[in-house]
């Protein structure tokens, strides 16, 4: 079982989340978070840990992004969207429990301070972005790093604040330029 306590958007997301893993999990219920709601997160949070594992889009993201701010040292699991996808819905309840559980395997914190280390040369350098395909290169990429997809100014952003080493860096680019992942 996993210790912490793992925070989705819903009641389905929590369904297939049960089928990969053994966690408690606790649904937001979307944006509009209740303060009965955020306490519960809370209560978790401070005797457990957390693990936000929101869904690969702009919602789950703006969700990320509100509960960070309440909840600086959750730890962070993304679902690549590519493996979160059906022909009209976007979301972990669509992710098989593989996927589900490589992403919890590859936990992250957020670091307030931005380390600096990486900026938009370094991904331009990469081709990830600049090219037709840099898109689809930086979904690839954030899911060997565990740090989901992002636009290239999103992608800086997780780069330095997710705690991305230059050698981990340098390995998922690697691999995607082998071909194996890209």
């Amino acid at each position: 079982m996993i210790q912490q306590v793992i925070v989705v958007e819903g009641k389905s997301d929590i369904a297939r989340v049960g089928m990969a893993v053994d966690a408690d999990m606790i649904a937001t219920g979307g944006f509009a978070l209740t303060g009965k709601t955020i306490e519960k997160i809370r209560n978790a949070y401070e005797k457990r840990g957390i693990i936000i594992l929101t869904d690969p889009d702009g919602p789950g993201e703006r969700i990320r992004q509100r509960l960070t701010k309440l909840f600086p040292k959750a730890l962070h699991a993304f679902v690549p969207k590519s493996e979160a996808s059906t022909e009209d819905d976007v979301g972990i309840e669509d992710a098989s429990p593989e996927s589900i559980r490589k992403a919890l395997s590859t936990l992250r914190i957020r670091q307030m301070e931005d380390s600096h280390l990486f900026s938009a040369a370094d991904l331009f350098e990469a081709s990830l972005t600049g090219q037709a395909d840099s898109a689809s290169r930086r979904a690839k990429v954030g899911a060997l790093l565990g740090i989901g997809y992002g636009n290239g100014k999103q992608f800086v952003k997780r780069l330095n604040h997710y705690g991305i080493t230059r050698e981990e860096w340098k390995k998922a680019v690697e691999a995607c330029e082998e071909g194996s992942s890209c």
